[in-house]
């Protein structure tokens, strides 16, 4: 039972966010030598036994938290809790959010991450999170409340361990990057820490916290409760023992980031011999052009060593671009110059846009193909000349992925960027819900699979700009009901222009139906494509409502009604087949017998049954024995009493000519009909 529960833990529990994945390579880390005062001062935080902290490690994109917070991990996994033990290490558990994994952007199994390296880290913990699960096995649902895991998964496992780790140093956790976490539960989860933090019966232990200044965050975090258990990074050490300011972008990251370059440089000479060594001044240079964010010195680097370019021309050409960024430039600045040094710098961004827009990563065969043969033509081409963005593996069965989350603010919002043009390309949430719709069409059968996929599509709505595309208000102006997410998809191809028969299934939707009164639903009716819907069994449903009743009383509904076929089953099944609401196909439902009918024959009187009587259907009517009846009644039969009344044959548009030997014929023009004569059939 235990093994059970244990087994449904480990599959939920997201490996992806662990500190060292592999899905997270190439791993953030301080290069030996740098960042030195700042992990001396967080070691010295992690050590103090008086009571649980939580250490607030907060700076803008870019400069190294993530590099931070794996550095410490690494540092903890390396220490024992206790001289005496060969497992139990300081590193308790790990939390890396990111927005490249659906699973490591949400607190759905945040809890139980953690509980899962908790246990493994020690043993005796283990039994106690087996215990929970058996007890509340919906405790692993990421549905559950985040109050209800945290007290099963991370609070019930920490009792447990509190007389064993009275007299070690301190367990620590280390969550990276909470800004990358879906924001509706970063508060709820920062609380709920805090809540941990305080608990008396757990032993002492401390969090790692990184993230962006960020507003929820920040209000979150200083909150009066959580005040006396927050340690703030940037801190001003004057008085502590420790000379300035502590943060991670300080005077002293200059001198980091120089070593960074020069490491990478001499990384590249011991591979490329013929590669330069870099003057003191150029390092210099470009190190103080990085303006203390380690992102723009990485940029640079990777830049030059893309593994596709001459790195040497690509060294001259980055010294070239240097020279044009002020110290402190903002790294968009940067992220412009190197766009601009592709073939085709708007579609190099549109296709970075979409790499970064991707829920989970693509290989870039995947990316081409969801494309499709237009857009994707040119995707591989165009990735390859931004290998200082993302990591493409060499083999091509991985995916790619950027390197850094600013890439993805910089593609997120057109005014991030300065290049001309960029404003006119299609938005990537757009665009991609486009081209998987398409795409599932075409090759994915249906299957329930699909409406799960649309609903976690819907959780991303979120990420698409207001503004996108700016003619969604106007076009969208028909809807009258909330879309459900697979008729919003089907409508949004069916505008875009996609009128297979996959998709002529919206129409049978409120909101395809109100679209059909519009004037482009009116323009459809018009085409060959939507004739032929009306001759389906969805197209006879909708000519039976209000909007298709209005339509056919237009003058291209009262030509489509003269066609034929299509009027036959709508006109004469709606006014007397006496079920309006039955859906019958014209080939089992002899409408000829509705005509027998006196309400039938009584119809044939009205303007609508004459008209119909002038077309090649009603002729061919006729021509039958019930119909020849009906005309030659008509035409023998005054209305009684009546003096100057007309025979009805007469005046449904018939006359029977002197001389003609028992004929009827149409008054008027026949030349529609070959000047046929029909006979009576008697």
């Amino acid at each position: 039972m235990a093994e059970g529960a244990w087994e449904k833990l480990s599959q939920v529990a997201v490996l992806e966010a662990e500190y060292d994945s592999p899905e997270r390579q190439p791993h953030p880390k301080c290069l030996k030598g740098t960042r030195v005062n700042l992990l001396e001062f967080i070691h010295g935080l992690l050590n103090k036994r008086e009571k649980s902290q939580m250490i607030w490690l907060h700076g803008t994109a870019g400069v190294g938290k993530s590099a931070v917070a794996f550095t410490v991990a690494e540092m903890m996994k390396s220490l024992k809790v206790r001289k005496d033990t060969k497992i139990e290490t300081r590193l308790a558990g790990t939390f890396f959010f990111s927005r490249k994994h659906t699973k490591c952007s949400t607190t759905g199994h945040f809890f139980a991450t953690l509980a899962c390296q908790l246990a493994n880290n020690f043993p005796s913990a283990k039994n106690h999170v087996n215990e929970a699960i058996r007890e509340i096995p919906a405790v692993l649902d990421s549905r559950k409340s985040l109050r209800d895991q945290m007290e099963a998964l991370f609070r019930r496992p920490l009792r447990h361990l509190q007389s064993r780790l009275r007299e070690c140093l301190p367990p620590v956790f280390v969550v990276d990057a909470l800004d990358e976490c879906k924001p509706e539960t970063v508060a709820d989860l920062i609380s709920l820490l805090g809540e941990a933090l305080r608990d008396p019966d757990l032993p002492v232990f401390h969090i790692l916290l990184t993230s962006r200044l960020e507003a929820r965050i920040r209000q979150a975090i200083q909150k009066e409760e959580m005040g006396a258990l927050v340690y703030e990074i940037p801190v001003n050490t004057a008085g502590e023992g420790v000379a300035g300011t502590i943060s991670l972008d300080g005077e002293d990251v200059d001198n980091d980031i120089y070593i960074f370059l020069q490491h990478s440089f001499t990384e590249l000479r011991s591979r490329r011999p013929d590669f330069p060594q870099l003057s003191t001044d150029k390092l210099t240079r470009l190190a103080n052009r990085a303006g203390r964010r380690f992102i723009v010195a990485s940029t640079m680097t990777k830049f030059v060593d893309d593994g596709y370019n001459d790195p040497r021309d690509r060294l001259e050409l980055m010294l070239e671009l240097t020279n044009e960024l002020l110290p402190g430039t903002e790294v968009y600045k940067l992220y412009d110059y190197i766009l601009a040094t592709c073939s085709d710098p708007n579609r190099a961004y549109q296709h970075l846009s979409v790499v970064a827009a991707l829920a989970d990563p693509l290989p870039i065969s995947q990316i081409s193909k969801l494309l499709g043969p237009g857009q994707g033509s040119d995707v591989a081409t165009a990735l390859m000349q931004l290998r200082s963005f993302m990591d493409i593996p060499v083999d091509s069965s991985q995916p790619v992925n950027i390197y850094h989350s600013s890439i993805r603010d910089y593609v997120s919002d057109f005014s991030s960027c300065g290049l001309p043009g960029v404003q006119s390309i299609t938005a990537p949430h757009s665009l991609l819900a486009h081209s998987s719709f398409r795409l599932m069409i075409d090759e994915i059968p249906q299957s329930t699979d699909l409406l799960d996929a649309f609903s976690a599509l819907m959780e991303h709505n979120q990420a698409v700009q207001s503004y996108d595309p700016m003619s969604l208000q106007q076009s969208l102006a028909f809807v009258v009901e909330p879309p459900e997410p697979m008729h919003a998809l089907m409508g949004l191809l069916w505008l875009r222009g996609a009128r297979g028969s996959g998709l002529r299934s919206w129409l049978e939707t409120l909101d395809g139906r109100a679209w059909l009164q519009t004037q482009s639903g009116e323009d459809y009716l018009r085409t060959q494509k939507g004739e032929d819907w009306l001759q389906t069994r969805g197209g006879g449903h909708w000519l039976q409502t209000y909007g298709g009743d209005t339509w056919l009383q237009t003058e291209r509904g009262r030509g489509w009604l003269q066609s034929g076929r299509g009027w036959q089953w709508t006109r004469i099944r709606r006014q007397f087949a006496g079920d309006p609401d039955e859906q019958m196909p014209l080939e089992t439902w002899d409408w000829r017998d509705s005509l027998e009918t006196i309400n039938g024959q009584g119809w044939l009187e009205t303007e609508s049954g004459r008209e119909w009587l002038l077309t090649q259907t009603g002729g061919e009517w006729l021509q039958t024995k019930t119909g020849g009846e009906w005309l030659e009644e008509s035409g023998y039969r005054a209305d009684a009493g009546k003096s100057g009344s007309r025979p009805r044959a007469d005046r449904c548009g018939w006359n029977r000519p002197r001389g003609v030997g028992g004929g009827w014929r149409p008054r008027g023009d026949v030349s529609g009909y070959g000047a046929k004569t029909w006979k009576s059939g008697l």
